[in-house]
């Protein structure tokens, strides 16, 4: 669990990254996962991106992928939200509690 501090320092991190990660009509699929695993491994911060033709609420959408990843949620704004996955190679330092 991240706390207030470390979530405000990863949303300053998430201002500057691209969506890498969209989710369409098809909602969230194994590949989606798949794919949102493997860039929480290489990034640790991912920004993803629901489509407006999903028909999907985003925060609920987070929610789901942030269970499914074992990921923490940093932000959502619009139809977009951020997650967090620390990696074995830790790549970004956050601040301690």
């Amino acid at each position: 669990m991240i706390t207030g501090k470390q979530r405000s320092y990863l949303k300053s991190l998430a201002n500057s990254i691209d969506p890498i990660l969209q989710i369409g009509k098809n909602g969230i699929t194994n590949t989606v996962i798949k794919q949102a695993d493997e860039a929480l491994e290489a990034r640790e911060l991912i920004k993803v991106k629901v489509l407006n033709n999903s028909l999907l609420d985003v925060k609920e959408t987070a929610n789901n992928m942030m269970e499914e990843l074992n990921a923490e949620f940093v932000q959502s704004i619009g139809s977009k939200f951020v997650l967090y996955r620390k990696s074995k190679d830790e790549l970004i330092n956050i601040p301690k509690r």
